[in-house]
């Protein structure tokens, strides 16, 4: 059915920053997006991290961003070749490990986390690129082969930037590699909407407003992408589809790189032990010792089973009612969300209309106490994508839902991406449940994968979205991006997306009036 990928992760680190410097800086230059992600060492309190107030939790995350550091950072170029039949790109990966110079703090939940799914910190203290967080710290931002002049170099390219569940993400990026993040949320939100002028995109908002997948995990909303495109290509190319290529890398350079294989998904017949909490949010309690499977292909084959049998069943009773079918159109309230998903996203009671239209309008929204608290707990810990990344909710990402873990820490992206690099594994050759499956999986997580992932989601749904003319796609310096998500981040629990503009009631922060100073040499 769908066909096997094999994703190469350069690894970059302190030794060899300097030797592919150019490399990256030509990759980002030459790219008609970027997709990042970060693995980090925490993210603090969680609760905080998801409060009601937007402004709450923005000073939450603040504060874990200047306590806290990045460990590693994808990045994933993303090069549209327009002499290549249908959507076709050139993708180049990169997975930087980082070590921030100055003192801060990790996480011990976030050092188990990280450590189970491979990352290796020994690694990082020998052979990690260091990096001064704030302003103006380990050499100036615009000269010598540093993070803070990558960014910069990112900042001065002006393409689209795109991450999953990506406000933690920009906090950390904005305080690590550019400058004290401003007290104001209306203030930050301006900064970034000049560093970035071409736009920022958040995939975890894509897909749960635009594609409206039954779960929207980095993990589960990269798969299921990859197979609806893989699905369309053997359908006689007829259906949107995107393709993508690779450079191959031959001599020393084959030393640096990581091959992350990403097998095709098998029939889910007769396979039933799946987790609802792992298949509804990308993360799991248990974790490892939870003895249901985990694996995100059989979710989804087994959701769109669901959906069918649900079509089907609605169908008849059309059939039934003769003339009923007004009845039969409002059977399901939930009618995009596999059966064993539903319970997650019922309203409560005491919801307002507002929730409600939140938990109708897309998957894995928190509905009680008790998902809120493990959406909390699932906050970006550590990793930065798993979420993220479960949407750990890369890493992870901010207030992200425990599907949306994806808050840097990691802990549902963080899931979903140990599971979604962890693609390695054939699924054909592990028994679901098993504790080796489980450590095959969490060997596979990387930074660097998840902004691959990201990087997919976006260029396959701009080409879903163009091809069935939805009049949500508008050109811009010749590409078509998604114009209804421009400038759109998550917010978890939330029926409305955080909007990144100046408003004219905000002012750009004076730190980054001077950087941009830096950046454009004077010309905004």
């Amino acid at each position: 059915m769908a066909s096997s990928l094999v994703v190469p992760v350069i690894d970059v680190q302190n030794d060899n920053f300097k030797e592919l410097w150019p490399a990256m800086v030509v990759a980002i230059k030459t790219s008609s997006f970027v997709a990042l992600d970060t693995e980090l060492s925490g993210l603090g309190n969680r609760k905080s991290l998801l409060a009601e107030s937007i402004e709450d939790r923005y000073k939450a995350i603040c504060h874990a961003a200047r306590s806290r550091s990045i460990l590693s950072l994808g990045i994933a170029c993303y090069k549209k070749l327009d002499s290549k039949a249908a959507d076709t790109y050139l993708v180049q990966v990169y997975n930087l490990t980082l070590l921030c110079s100055e003192e801060y703090i990790i996480e011990p939940q976030s050092v188990q986390f990280l450590v189970q799914h491979g990352f290796d910190f020994n690694k990082q203290y020998a052979h990690g690129i260091p990096y001064c967080k704030g302003n103006n710290k380990g050499g100036s931002d615009d000269r010598g082969v540093h993070i803070r002049a990558l960014f910069t170099e990112l900042l001065r390219a002006r393409k689209p930037l795109v991450l999953h569940n990506g406000l933690i993400d920009m906090a950390f990026l904005y305080q690590s590699f550019y400058a004290h993040l401003p007290e104001r949320l209306a203030t930050f939100t301006a900064d970034l909407s000049e560093m970035f002028p071409a736009g920022i995109y958040d995939t975890k908002y894509v897909t749960e407003f635009e594609l409206r997948l039954p779960a929207s995990y980095l993990e589960y909303a990269y798969k299921k992408c990859k197979l609806d495109n893989s699905r369309s290509l053997t359908s006689g190319g007829t259906g949107p589809h995107v393709h993508v290529e690779f450079c191959p890398y031959t001599g020393h350079m084959s030393a640096y790189v990581d091959y992350r294989e990403c097998p095709a998904a098998v029939s889910a017949e007769g396979q039933t032990d799946i987790c609802q909490r792992f298949s509804a949010f990308g993360w799991c309690p248990n974790g490892a010792q939870c003895p249901l499977s985990h694996d995100t292909d059989l979710i989804i084959l087994q959701d769109e089973k669901g959906k069918e049998d649900k079509r089907k069943k609605r169908k008849r009773h059309r059939e039934k009612k003769k003339g009923g079918g007004a009845v039969a159109e409002g059977s399901s309230t939930f009618d995009s969300a596999p059966e064993t998903k539903v319970r997650h996203m019922e309203v409560d009671q005491e919801e307002t209309p507002g929730d409600h239209q939140k938990a109708t309008a897309g998957p894995c929204t928190e509905s009680d106490g008790n998902v809120q608290q493990e959406e909390a707990e699932n906050v970006k810990t550590g990793n930065g994508v798993c979420e993220d990344k479960p949407d750990a909710r890369n890493s992870a990402t901010i207030a992200t839902t425990d599907e949306d873990s994806n808050m840097k820490t990691n802990v549902d992206d963080s899931v979903e991406n140990r599971t979604a690099d962890g693609g390695r594994e054939k699924f054909s050759d592990r028994s679901p449940g098993t504790e080796a499956q489980k450590k095959t999986e969490a060997g596979t997580h990387r930074a660097g994968f998840d902004a691959f992932m990201t990087g997919y989601i976006f260029a396959h749904s701009c080409t879903l979205i163009k091809k069935e003319g939805a009049g949500a796609v508008e050109e811009k310096d010749g590409q078509s991006w998604l114009s209804t998500c421009l400038n759109k981040v998550y917010l978890s629990g939330k029926a409305a997306p955080l909007n990144v503009v100046k408003s004219t009631f905000s002012k750009s922060s004076k730190a980054h009036t001077q950087k941009m100073e830096i950046v454009w040499g004077g010309r905004m």
